[in-house]
């Protein structure tokens, strides 16, 4: 009879030990779409340890906040950019490229709702999933609070400030643009199904956390399902997009393997006007069949008149004070002269009905 030492039945209690607590963990361990619809108002699944987290006076106002708002941008906006975006923007490209976008999942969506893969980049960190069950209620409450103030002018206005973005996405305990990702994901009807952090290398290449080298851009792939049940894929890159940062991040090799593009620029900052963004200016009309942009997007002159079509609508009243330098005369005589169409929405810095001004660009078939 073969007799285990003391020593060795006290390794494999402690092995079989670790092993319950690891399972037990991994059980008590919420969904990332349960996460993604609690940070977003809605109720998670029923066996969610989240669940008995909406019984709480934090979440329930953040809960119906989120609904009134939610209601607000719906009715005044999204449902809006959907009907205009159905009549106006020709077919669909499986790519929708968002550059400078912060986490502005909600209007990459409204306008090009058909896209089979999102690719939105900018200089905001990806952040971690926040584990909501591990948080006390009053922390709870606070983050949400957090977070609605990460997401109030995107709601109200159209827009994220970069400098608040600055302050608000890399602290406390709604880092990183993931949480709001997942809340404008699950408002948008669709369930999460994977998540997994990834760096694109030099060569275009997504490689897994665990083979990252020094120097590899970080970012996020989200695999989710829509309302329709077409699966489909969002990634979101912390990438410098000046011409320094670009030609070395693999982002513009990463976007040419998807295809061609529908792309969508606004509130960009102007920054395309600056001469250290010509990179992505060029890439952007290369890489593009249809662009939608606000006049913070490429300069009109920078568009070739013989290779693509210029949809105006709304009204061109220039940039706001802080960007007074940037005012486009030749827009300003393109709106004029083609009597542009109204708009029913607003976007971008001019977000008021009867200021705001979108240009559909339309390149031209050879």
């Amino acid at each position: 009879m073969n007799r285990i030492s003391v020593p060795a039945r006290m390794a494999v209690a402690v092995f079989a030990l670790l092993i319950s607590l690891s399972q037990a963990f991994a059980a008590e361990l919420p969904s990332v779409n349960d996460t993604a619809r609690y940070l977003a108002g809605l109720k998670p699944s029923e066996g969610s340890p989240l669940a008995r987290l909406t019984k709480e006076g934090g979440w329930v106002h953040h809960a119906r906040t989120m609904d009134a708002a939610w209601k607000r941008i719906e009715s005044r906006q999204l449902s809006k950019i959907r009907v205009w975006s159905k009549e106006n923007v020709p077919g669909k490209r499986k790519q929708m490229l968002y550059m400078f976008s912060g986490p502005d999942f909600l209007y990459a969506n409204a306008f090009y709702p058909n896209a089979e893969t999102y690719v939105l980049s900018a200089l905001e960190p990806v952040g971690p999933i926040p584990n909501m069950a591990k948080f006390s209620p009053g922390s709870r409450s606070g983050a949400l609070h957090e977070l609605r103030g990460s997401m109030q002018t995107v709601l109200n206005y159209s827009f994220f400030i970069t400098k608040h973005m600055k302050s608000e996405l890399r602290s406390g305990n709604m880092r990183g643009t993931l949480p709001v990702l997942f809340v404008f994901l699950a408002r948008s009807g669709n369930t999460i199904n994977e998540v997994e952090y990834v760096f694109l290398n030099p060569d275009g290449l997504v490689v897994p956390k665990d083979a990252a080298l020094k120097g590899n851009s970080p970012g996020v792939r989200i695999a989710f399902t829509d309302k329709g049940g077409k699966a489909k894929t969002l990634y979101y890159f912390r990438t410098d997009l000046s011409n320094g940062g670009l030609k070395k991040s693999g982002f513009r090799e990463f976007s040419k393997g998807l295809g061609l593009a529908d792309a969508l620029i606004k509130s960009a900052s102007y920054l395309l006007h600056s001469g250290n963004f010509t990179v992505a200016r060029e890439f952007l009309l290369k890489q593009s069949d249809v662009i939608i942009q606000d006049p913070s997007g490429i300069p009109l002159r920078h568009i070739p008149k013989d290779a693509w079509d210029f949809h105006p609508f709304g009204r061109y009243v220039g940039p706001i004070s802080i960007f007074k330098g940037r005012y486009q005369r030749d827009l300003k005589q393109l709106f004029s002269k083609n009597r542009a169409k109204p708009v029913k929405f607003g976007i971008g810095y001019r977000w008021k009905l009867n200021e705001t001004s979108v240009l559909l660009a339309i390149k031209k078939k050879p």
